[in-house]
């Protein structure tokens, strides 16, 4: 291997954004954050690297096996590096934000690192956006959370979205309710073991059973889950999801939902409703929201994440941008007002007047003439080069 391809090696799950795709990503970018603004968040910017026992404290402990950790060479106290944004706007919210009123609506946008990928998600490196909602119990707030998801992907130009809705909370409240040990119960339940479950036994085995039939489509668990006798925390989960589906359907009533109420992996900090969202033909959840309560402040909560490299791989391949070169010899002000106008001017730094070859090299897509922008016409390709 010579130097130049060793030095274009990067770690295992790490990459360099190369044009146009890292355009792609810049205006993925602007165009969530300016959907979640016009619903009245405003954005916080954390740091990349904080003392390990905030960063990890709370919700951040679900990502305790995932983050980097270093020494700070200045305090001599170990530090990590991100792998969620959602505990550092908790920690926001409940210090530097504390006296400000709530419900405080924020949202983020910024890069994670992990330990490792998945095998859905084998990247380690990538940019998380999303919006937390803070000091507000209500469903209205739930809802809110599922839209705006759903409303900023639509705007991003994703189609054909999904939602899941999930109650991560029941399957503990049913385990404690009925004496069944959840670990059991919780290794049926992943696989979808209907066999297995009702060998749990009893009134607590009966329930789980109702609440794996339930999975499925919205209106199928509408009418399964109302009919399941559940402990008093649990009934409350069922009912909260009733009125949210209504909320949400009234918003956006042609968005496909499906209901799992015994998915838990993915939510373990989660208090509450949860949802990831999917789209058709793309590998992995888009992202991921739910309920939870922040332990800094003990306000209750929720939000959801976004993942751009999975949501980028929802999108159609970007388009090459339209590019023109100008001579040299053009004046400062027809540059200028051809950037106003949407060019992305490329000036030729050859004192050769005819620009056309410099142009093909450097890929433009139009040269400046005589006052006017022509089209290049893109070289043919002969049959035997094509093959």
């Amino acid at each position: 291997m010579n130097d130049s391809a060793q030095k274009s090696l990067l770690p295992i799950g790490l990459r360099d954004g190369l044009p146009p795709y890292a355009d792609q990503e810049a205006y993925l970018v602007e165009t969530l954050l300016a959907t979640f603004r016009s619903y009245g968040y405003q954005r916080v910017d954390p740091p990349m690297v904080e003392f390990e026992e905030n960063l990890l404290d709370g919700s951040g402990s679900a990502t305790s096996q995932a983050t980097f950790r270093l020494m700070d060479p200045v305090s001599q106290r170990m530090m990590g590096i991100r792998a969620d944004m959602t505990p550092q706007v908790e920690r926001i919210a409940a210090t530097r934000l504390k006296r400000s009123p709530r419900p405080l609506r924020l949202a983020y946008n910024g890069t994670v690192l992990r330990v490792k990928g998945s095998q859905l998600r084998p990247e380690r490196q990538f940019r998380q956006v999303g919006c937390e909602l803070i000091g507000s119990d209500s469903a209205l707030a739930d809802a809110e959370m599922v839209i705006l998801a759903v409303e900023a992907l639509s705007r991003a130009g994703v189609k054909d979205l999904s939602v899941d809705l999930n109650l991560p909370t029941v399957v503990k409240s049913v385990c404690q309710e009925h004496s069944i040990d959840p670990a059991t119960a919780r290794a049926a339940l992943d696989q979808k073991d209907l066999k297995a479950v009702s060998e749990l036994g009893g009134k607590g085995g009966e329930i789980l059973s109702g609440l794996v039939q339930a999975t499925g489509r919205v209106d199928h668990a509408l009418e399964v889950l109302p009919s399941l006798i559940l402990p008093a925390n649990a009934a409350a989960e069922r009912d909260r999801l009733v009125e949210v589906v209504g909320l949400v359907r009234e918003a956006l009533p042609d968005l496909s939902l499906t209901v799992d109420p015994v998915e838990h992996r993915g939510f373990e900090y989660q208090t509450g409703l949860s949802f990831a969202i999917f789209g058709a033909g793309v590998r992995g959840e888009l992202g991921r929201g739910g309920r939870y309560r922040s332990v800094f402040s003990e306000d209750p909560a929720t939000g959801f994440s976004l993942y751009l490299d999975t949501v980028l791989r929802g999108l159609p391949k970007p388009k090459e941008l339209e590019s023109i070169m100008v001579p040299s010899g053009v004046s400062p002000a027809t540059r200028k007002e051809l950037r106003d106008s949407g060019w992305m001017v490329v000036m030729s730094l050859e004192a050769d007047s005819n620009v056309e070859p410099e142009a093909r090299r450097l890929g433009c897509t139009h040269v400046w003439i005589d006052g006017k922008a022509v089209l290049l016409e893109q070289p043919r390709v002969s049959e035997g080069e094509a093959s």
